[in-house]
């Protein structure tokens, strides 16, 4: 195909308008409010969403298009070839502020309490598009406040602006339906269905794309500001989907994940997945290493520990050496770690092997390793020799050093198999055992010669995870919750005599920016 038919085809499926005087050219069946949203224009607007259907109920995306007397919706109203679209003229302001009026009718002054101040649809569009005097003298419709929805979810329904977005979320995407808008005029509201809370594995979804704060997530409410919180991208950690995700943390550590859009996950991510930061914050986290000899318990940096490791490295031939890697780490520490220890025998531990092919028909997989794949393809490339993981107990005793790349979270969940493991492991000649998280049994078995060594969360390094449709997906560092731990590759480098650098900064502006509800001047 010739270079002008390839043009000829591009412009049958695209069509050029003119928005705020700016000329673009979108696809062919675009709304007026996606070409807005390509350009980055500011529109009002509530309940349109790119992940559901459109509603058209809030009426704040009113436009005017050149050569018709009448404003129109820009969420549904397709782009047209030659369309000249403006929303910055008086009579749309002005229609834009009317819209708000009566959004705001019956909307409380919660703005000192609320979850959702500082990233608030309803006060951003206010400042943007509103600061109007209001007119209305009648006192404000009452409704009901703190709505426990379900295990996660806590609705307050004064306000609420109906745009309908959760309702449409729990009808088109999950298809669970336990939310509808009851009753009618101005005393309609959100709500569940009779015996039907919203319990799905994604309900904190209808969170996030509450345009104001009647919906607050129970994890995150009154936590923090989120203007005391910076972000970090990344992927999530808690399956082998890969979501793209955002970490919302500070000095005190991470508060919440929230869904990024991407290719993999769309808008949205499971409940489960939302979870995964509380194993990487400090609570939970292990700071030193710690040496178990037959229950004799010392405590020391994680550097000593692995450096008194290789010194049994240096007395072991690489046939003696055992290797036993969960899908947990990068794409990159796993061919350093294979190629330094191209003699060993290597394991494959998925503690959630029998649970790989779940799929809950949305996102959520039952294989609860980021980087599986990845590690399957890494040993292949290597041509390293493996073992399996049920032959692990009668394996054992025949190799002189252990190494295991142990997963990040250590609860029931992520780890079923772990007292299992641990108790075969305390027949190991010499283990050494990287381990983000604690767990009382480091201390409490004894072990002949154990060194379990904190390392880096996945959050607190850069790298790549390939994910259960054998897509890349990289990352990098977003902050340092545990300075000190060390990362697969940096114990590698460690074992082999190799110089590192254990440098470690709190990331990019980790600090909150200002601390004035502590610090209080003179009257």
């Amino acid at each position: 195909m010739s270079a002008s038919e390839t043009n000829e085809m591009a412009k049958e499926t695209q069509v050029t308008c003119t928005i705020n005087g700016q000329e673009i050219t979108v696809k062919k069946g675009a709304s007026i409010i996606e070409a807005y949203k390509e350009l980055k224009e500011d529109i009002a607007h509530y309940c349109w969403h790119p992940g559901l259907s459109i509603a058209g109920v809030c009426r704040l995306c009113m436009v005017e298009v050149e050569g018709n007397p009448r404003v129109q919706i820009a969420c549904n109203t397709p782009v047209q070839e030659g369309m000249v679209i403006n929303n910055n003229s008086e009579k749309i302001k002005e229609a834009v502020k009317w819209g708000l009026d009566f959004h705001l009718i019956n909307h409380p002054l919660d703005c000192p309490v609320c979850d959702q101040a500082g990233e608030c649809g309803l006060q951003d569009q206010y400042m943007k598009f509103g600061q109007y005097t209001p007119e209305m003298a009648e006192k404000k419709v009452k409704k009901r406040k703190v709505v426990d929805l379900g295990e996660r979810v806590m609705l307050d329904s004064e306000r609420c602006v109906l745009c309908s977005r959760c309702v449409r979320f729990t009808e088109e995407v999950t298809k669970t339906n336990e939310l509808g808008i009851f009753n009618r005029g101005d005393h309609s509201e959100i709500g569940t269905f009779k015996d039907k809370p919203l319990n799905n594995n994604y309900s904190i979804n209808t969170v996030d794309i509450c345009p104001v704060g009647a919906l607050t997530s129970k994890d995150f409410r009154f936590q923090q500001r989120v203007w005391y919180l910076k972000e970090a991208e990344t992927v999530c950690s808690g399956c082998s989907t890969g979501c793209k995700v955002k970490l919302s943390y500070n000095e005190e550590g991470i508060f919440r994940v929230k869904p990024m859009h991407s290719d993999v996950n769309g808008y949205w991510m499971c409940d489960k997945g939302r979870e995964i930061y509380k194993h990487i914050n400090r609570p939970a986290r292990l700071t030193r290493a710690i040496k178990n000899t037959e229950g004799n318990i010392v405590t020391l940096s994680a550097g000593a520990a692995v450096k008194e490791a290789s010194e049994l490295l240096a007395a072991t031939s690489s046939d003696k050496i055992l290797i036993v890697l969960t899908g947990q780490y990068t794409n990159e520490e796993y061919a350093k770690t294979l190629e330094s220890f191209s003699g060993a025998t290597v394991i494959h531990w998925n503690s959630t092997h029998d649970k790989v092919n779940e799929f809950d028909g949305l996102l959520y997989r039952g294989d609860r390793n980021p980087n599986t794949k990845g590690l399957e393809k890494a040993i292949k490339a290597a041509n390293a020799k493996t073992a399996d993981k049920s032959q692990l107990g009668s394996l054992i005793a025949s190799f002189d050093l252990v190494v295991v790349a142990g997963p990040e979270s250590l609860t029931e969940e992520f780890t079923p198999d772990l007292a299992e493991v641990l108790g075969t492991m305390s027949s190991a000649k010499n283990l050494l055992w990287l381990s983000a998280d604690k767990h009382s049994n480091f201390e409490s078995m004894s072990f002949n010669n154990a060194y379990f060594v904190p390392s880096l969360s996945y959050v607190e390094k850069a790298g790549t995870f390939t994910n259960f449709e054998d897509k890349d997906q990289s990352f990098e560092k977003g902050l340092t919750v545990v300075p000190g731990a060390l990362s697969l590759a940096n114990v590698v480098s460690l074992l082999k005599n190799e110089d590192i650098n254990l440098m470690v900064s709190q990331g990019k502006g980790d600090l909150k920016t200002n601390h004035f509800t502590i610090e209080r001047g003179s009257l």
